[in-house]
């Protein structure tokens, strides 16, 4: 059975946007084991750190750099993903790191808006080839925060960043932000489960606070270049061959789970 990974339009739409949406590129059995993952795995849960908003809130995550032979790892290294990444990128990636992004209802925080690579360019790589992939574990709206972006705007490049202070998040400059508004479009990335974002390290992006009674968890996938390891220790990993796996492993290996070394540090980058 073939992989399912973004079609030649596809990519010129990433290349073009910086994002590109496939709809249902996870079924619904693939879903309810991840679902389910999330209901039992008291390791998410415990492992989680918050990151003040800026609005009165606070951002719950569960960060981990190695992607392994769990329901997540499955995820992260099947060929549907991480072939589309190397298409989009031009190049073989591996594994940056991981993270469940955790809304809970009424109370989940929101995002600045912000690049990836305004983050980790302070990790040490030279160069923006890299990109995140949201995978919707619940259904993402307006209602309960929903990833919003800035059409085009991986195009202008990294912009200045103001590092978060006192457990706050990292912020794009304001100024420059409300700039590209005016030129961009405001896209919000309405997502049913199992749909999935490709989006590239320089897109500005943001999140409103959950305000809805409905949860809105989402795992995120990024990968980096193999060409662009860091070039000192950083908190995320150094290029090491990533092993793919076939799509049907999610299936096939089912509701497993492992202990994995999460990233419970300050939330500068990430």
């Amino acid at each position: 059975m073939g992989s399912r990974v973004l079609t030649d339009q596809e990519v010129a739409q990433f290349q073009k946007n910086g994002y590109v949406l496939v709809r249902s590129l996870f079924d619904a059995e693939e879903m309810a084991l991840l679902r389910k993952a999330r209901e039992i795995d008291t390791a998410i849960k415990e492992n989680v750190h918050t990151v003040d908003d800026r609005e009165g809130g606070r951002v719950k995550l569960a960060l981990w750099n190695e992607a392994g032979n769990d329901i997540y790892g499955l995820f992260s290294r099947g060929h549907r993903i991480v072939d589309s990444v190397e298409r989009v990128l031009g190049s073989e990636v591996y594994h940056w790191h991981s993270k469940m992004i955790q809304k809970e209802p009424y109370v989940g925080g929101a995002w600045t808006w912000h690049q990836d690579y305004g983050y980790w360019y302070y990790d040490g790589c030279l160069f923006p080839d890299m990109a995140s992939v949201m995978v919707a574990v619940d259904a993402a709206n307006r209602e309960n925060g929903c990833l919003q972006v800035l059409k085009g705007s991986h195009r202008m490049g990294r912009i200045d960043h103001n590092l978060g202070a006192n457990g706050e998040q990292t912020g794009a400059n304001l100024e420059q932000v409300e700039a590209a508004k005016k030129v961009m479009g405001l896209v919000y990335c309405e997502m049913g489960v199992g749909d999935t974002l490709f989006f590239h390290c320089n897109l500005l992006h943001r999140s409103d606070q959950n305000r809805s009674p409905n949860p809105r968890w989402a795992l995120i996938s990024c990968y980096n270049a193999a060409s662009n390891s860091p070039y000192k220790q950083s908190r995320h990993a150094m290029y090491s061959p990533l092993q793919k796996v076939p799509d049907e492993a999610i299936k096939e290996f089912g509701l497993k789970l492992e202990e994995k070394s999460f990233y419970t540090g300050s939330q500068k980058a990430g």
